[in-house]
């Protein structure tokens, strides 16, 4: 079983539609394992209430990184991933090549909600000695 790692970002306060812009870092245990995103909104006297829930599959973005492209122009599409009843995609996420890294945006639309959607961003860093 993979181990359980979590990160939190800052609340934003009296806000329906939240724009966080943080960056979060997760080491990648195994990418056979989906990462799970879960929004809650804060609560000062009680539990904090479940917003919803998406997960995403980092195995498309590890493949494209694995083809080891790196004289690509900026902005080149490497890869398209589609929404499916497997993910939660909202819309199509394009994986690109740019500034000599590899990126990935995702618009998930959240799960055990009535409606929500999240847009993330995926980007790879190695960190030289880490090993997750």
């Amino acid at each position: 079983m993979a181990a359980r790692q979590t990160v939190k970002t800052s609340v934003v306060n009296k806000n329906c539609s939240p724009v966080w812009n943080e960056s979060l870092t997760l080491s990648l245990k195994d990418p056979n394992v989906p990462f799970v995103l879960r929004v809650f909104d804060k609560d000062t006297f009680t539990g904090d209430d479940p917003m919803g829930d998406a997960e995403f599959n980092v195995k498309p973005f590890l493949e494209c990184l694995k083809m080891g492209l790196q004289d690509l122009p900026d902005g080149t599409k490497v890869d398209r991933v589609q929404p499916s009843h497997d993910n939660c995609l909202a819309d199509e996420s394009c994986i690109v090549w740019n500034q000599g890294k590899m990126f990935q945006k995702m618009i998930l639309r959240l799960r055990n909600v009535e409606c929500g959607e999240v847009e993330t961003h995926l980007e790879w860093l190695d960190y030289p000695g880490f090993r997750g």
